[in-house]
């Protein structure tokens, strides 16, 4: 570690460390109608906070542990199963938090916010390894006050969060670019195919349109971490914004999907939603749809299929404890189908857009191999930030 970062405790970088609390449920005028962002730890998972899944009223802060927190303070989960535990977040608008949550309110006066919530970022494995408790371990907030932390001068914290939020500014802009887009591609087919669909259109069922392919599980064996053989998809537990995380690979892929080809989970749920990016092997909880006539038309596939995702997901009402949809339940799937040449029309106006979302994905990805290869080399010293005060 560099000479003039000082050792201290995470605390010491704090104004104030405070939990949180959670109204009683059963009150419902503690949740009619709030207005306040309720947080939950599994909404803690490395990322800014703009708004919450849960909101409380006035009435259920003032009869509970729940505090208000200050814009811009670093989170921190406690407990939560999994890997949830240790992962961080900034909260970008005042809220309220369960008690699960750590807030760490930063005194901007010894540290910038934007590094402690890198350096905790850094430090989740760390963190990990000092969850205590027997039958859930957990993280507490004197754990994480006594935390042992390096800072570099103030102006030098600013200038290495400067570098590491511009690159998340940059990934943060481009997810939201994704979102407009999808939607000016989802009106575009609603326009073309259900707007202004002419009735003379055939109908059919899915496999009139669409060629599928049923996902198949390789032997446990060929399974590997380190990206020998081919990416290997099991089910929604993969996927992400379109394309689905390399996480598995295998070295015996028994079931295959194509680039581009529409990816859906069939079981527990059924119906999320991906698109292939390169060659992969498709496990039993996949199925992988192409346009028969012209593989090119994968928007209108991905739009189509999307169309169509209140029949698939009726598949998870389907009275077992795990949903699933068979490849004769998507035979039997019923769908209008229109003539070649409007898709192909189509394929004209809307391609251009979802082919930027797809650049926009491998840039995302870019972006963040190179924050998280810089992460740990700037927060160790390593790769050092000019910055005006350091001459």
């Amino acid at each position: 570690m560099t000479g003039e970062w000082k050792e201290c405790k995470l605390g010491d970088a704090c104004e104030q460390v405070l939990t949180g609390g959670t109204p009683l449920t059963k009150k419902s005028d503690y949740y009619l109608n709030g207005k306040i962002p309720w947080l939950k730890t599994k909404e803690v998972n490395f990322c800014r906070i703009n708004k919450t899944e849960n909101y409380i009223s006035e009435l259920g802060l003032a009869n509970s542990a729940a505090k208000l927190i200050p814009a811009n303070s670093v989170i921190v989960a406690m407990y939560g199963q999994g890997d949830t535990a240790g992962r961080v977040a900034i909260n970008k608008i005042p809220l309220a938090t369960n008690q699960a949550c750590c807030n760490l309110v930063i005194d901007n006066k010894i540290a910038d916010y934007h590094f402690i919530y890198y350096l905790l970022k850094n430090s989740y494995f760390e963190l990990v390894l000092r969850k205590t408790g027997s039958a859930q371990p957990n993280l507490n907030t004197k754990l994480l006050k006594d935390f042992d932390i390096f800072l570099p001068p103030l102006p030098e914290q600013h200038a290495i969060a400067s570098v590491l939020s511009s690159l998340d500014d940059k990934i943060d802009l481009l997810h939201r670019q994704n979102k407009t887009l999808e939607a000016m591609v989802e009106t575009l087919f609603r326009q073309w195919f259900v707007e202004e669909a002419d009735e003379e259109w055939e109908e059919g069922v899915l496999p009139d349109e669409f060629d599928f392919t049923m996902g198949q599980s390789p032997p446990g064996t060929s399974y590997n971490q380190e990206g020998v053989g081919m990416p290997m998809f099991q089910g929604n537990a993969d996927f992400g914004f379109r394309f689905p995380e390399e996480r598995v690979y295998t070295t015996k892929p028994t079931q295959l999907a194509y680039p581009h080809d529409t990816l859906i989970s069939v079981r527990a749920p059924v119906g999320a939603q991906n698109m292939a990016k390169v060659k992969c092997c498709i496990g039993r909880g996949v199925s992988a749809f192409r346009y028969k006539a012209n593989n090119d038309f994968y928007t209108y596939t991905y739009f189509k299929l999307r169309s169509l995702m209140d029949e698939i997901k009726k598949f998870n009402d389907d009275g077992t404890v795990f949903g699933s949809i068979s490849k004769t339940d998507f035979l039997q799937i019923e769908t209008v189908i229109p003539p070649e040449e409007t898709i192909e029309k189509f394929e004209i106006y809307a391609k251009p857009l979802n082919d930027k979302i797809i650049e926009n994905c491998t840039q995302i990805k870019l972006l963040e191999v190179m924050r998280d290869t810089l992460l740990p080399k700037l927060m160790s010293g390593e790769v050092r930030v000019e910055c005006e005060d350091m001459g």
